[in-house]
């Protein structure tokens, strides 16, 4: 095996680990956040408001 093959698996391992991550992150946001809250846009409800000229 040649250092190309040893550099494909490397990533290959790399792009598991980031997903298992993605994972472990996903389920412990999923279980300590409601789901209201989540999709709640505070932000957005501001901006909003703020873009609101009237006269």
């Amino acid at each position: 095996m040649d250092v190309w093959n040893y550099l494909e698996y490397a990533a290959w391992v790399l792009s598991a680990l980031v997903a298992a991550i993605m994972l472990i992150d996903l389920i412990k946001v999923d279980t300590t956040y409601d789901n209201e809250l989540l999709t709640s846009s505070r932000e957005g409800e501001l901006e909003l408001t703020q873009e609101r000229h009237e006269l």
